[in-house]
């Protein structure tokens, strides 16, 4: 679970989103777009919850020990 506090915000820009995730702001517009990544939209801008980046990742495949 991502940290929170009263202070944090409940969704993030595509460029805060990807730093928090780890990844670069293509991968994340890919995400969108496979629809792996839920984001909402308020005029042009591009918004991603915090619950949408804890699913993204609860849902990404785990890696086998070798």
């Amino acid at each position: 679970m991502l940290p929170t506090n009263t202070l944090d915000p409940a969704a993030f820009d595509v460029l805060n989103a990807a730093r928090i995730m780890g990844v670069g702001r293509s991968t994340v517009f890919e995400e969108i777009k496979t629809g792996r990544l839920e984001a909402r939209k308020i005029g042009r801008k591009t918004l991603i919850t915090r619950s949408a980046i804890e699913n993204w990742l609860s849902n990404l495949p785990v890696r086998a020990v070798a």
